[in-house]
């Protein structure tokens, strides 16, 4: 049980991703085409929606760890799979835009509840040893979600109409539910050691000796160059998620071919998130980081350009990077603070990385209502990938710096 216990709760932090973002971002924008044409909203004001949420999630990030240290992963995950089930039912029966509007608000309290940084502290909490390994497979569920819920959204859409897919996805978030109250629980409820705690595999990492404070953190480079990153990088992921199936349209693919874009790019990014991740509890994580940037940024340049030819290849570029990238951040942020402040230090560094993705979405959607096409948002998008690296010369791992110091000081 000590060995097989974490690694199920790495399972259900996987699950948290794949309902959450599945419902809230990846798999929405295969509606967008037909609420617009129902309402007659512009593309703009429609992804106005998803800043919304974003800022919102961003705002409400940084006192996670309070709400953690109250209440606890378990009743959060309860609590937010409820709220997304009402949620979705609330859409099937919207009017008007600000209808929308209040439900993307809805959506932020679940992001806060079952989104990223309660999965990555669910599963730090039960893992030392093999920790890179078990964020990523808890990322996954980020990637299936666009793999999964792009492709079921289009069947329920062609078959039940887009109100009545509404009503269908609303049962998705029971299953959460029912992970979330038979088997999420923490070490300390279960009387178990986290994975590797104890072994003398990484000693400095299993007790939390060196940890910075919050505070301690925010005075560093590693924590804002990491922030500016997240920021940057989810600006450009978040607007290419939301807004590829209409960009394939625009080539004139067919909406079931657009899916298979939104599902080769999660495809990519799924494959990007287990194997780098790792990848990096074996080699150098920046250099692994860096790599990841690069091949992002190739993809985001295919895609700047609109060609008919490349486009698949910018896809599978850009979500490959993404995928090894998203798994380096939050590693890197839990790896190089420690775990003691890592809900507050994730909090803050997703306030910055919400409001990205949010100003992404919507953005682009300012920016195609403008110029009839996507070009100059792709091309802002690979100019910000381009600055990222300018921000990740400047990581370290700062917990690691502490104990050198206080060890030299000691002796």
């Amino acid at each position: 049980m000590k060995q097989i216990y974490p690694w199920l709760m790495a399972a259900c932090a996987m699950l948290a991703m794949l309902v959450s973002n599945g419902l809230t971002i990846t798999g929405l924008s295969v509606f967008d085409a037909s609420l617009l044409k129902e309402f007659g909203f512009s593309l703009g004001a429609l992804k106005f929606r998803d800043l919304i949420t974003l800022v919102l999630t961003g705002a409400v990030a940084p006192f996670i760890g309070i709400l953690i240290d109250r209440v606890g992963v378990r009743v959060l995950l309860i609590a937010g799979s409820i709220l997304l089930g009402l949620a979705y039912l609330a859409y099937s029966q919207v009017t008007a835009l600000w209808q929308i509007y209040a439900i993307h608000v809805a959506f932020a309290a679940v992001l806060v509840a079952t989104g990223l940084n309660v999965a990555v502290i669910l599963v730090s909490q039960w893992f030392v040893k093999h920790r890179g390994t078990a964020i990523g497979i808890a990322l996954v569920g980020g990637s299936l979600s666009g793999v999964i819920f792009a492709k079921l959204n289009v069947a329920l859409l062609l078959h039940f109409g887009w109100r009545a897919s509404f009503e269908w996805l609303a049962l998705a978030p029971v299953i959460l539910l029912i992970a979330a109250v038979w088997l999420v629980r923490s070490p300390q409820d279960k009387g178990l050691p986290p994975l590797g705690a104890g072994t003398g595999v990484d000693e400095a990492s299993a007790s939390t000796r060196g940890d910075l404070t919050y505070a301690q953190a925010l005075r560093t480079r590693t924590f804002w160059a990491l922030a500016l990153t997240a920021g940057m990088t989810f600006y450009c992921t978040l607007a290419t998620v939301a807004h590829l199936i209409g960009y394939l349209l625009d080539m004139h693919y067919n909406l079931a071919k657009a899916s298979d874009g939104l599902g080769l790019f999660f495809g990519l990014v799924l494959l990007g998130n287990f194997l780098f991740g790792l990848i990096a509890d074996h080699i150098n994580q920046k250099a692994v980081f860096i790599a990841n940037q690069a091949v992002m940024l190739v993809g985001a340049i295919i895609l700047a350009a609109m060609s008919t030819h490349y486009v698949w290849y910018g896809i599978a570029l850009f979500g490959l990077g993404w995928g090894g990238m998203y798994t380096l951040l939050q590693l890197q942020a839990v790896n190089s603070f420690g775990i003691s402040a890592a809900g507050k230090i994730l909090g803050t560094i997703t306030v910055i990385d919400a409001t990205g993705g949010g100003l992404g979405i919507w953005l682009t959607g300012v920016f195609h209502d403008r110029t009839g096409n996507y070009g100059v948002a792709f091309t802002v998008c690979a100019t910000l990938i381009a600055l990222t690296f300018l921000a990740s010369v400047q990581f370290r791992n700062e917990r690691k710096a502490r104990l050198v110091l206080a060890t030299a000081q000691a002796g």
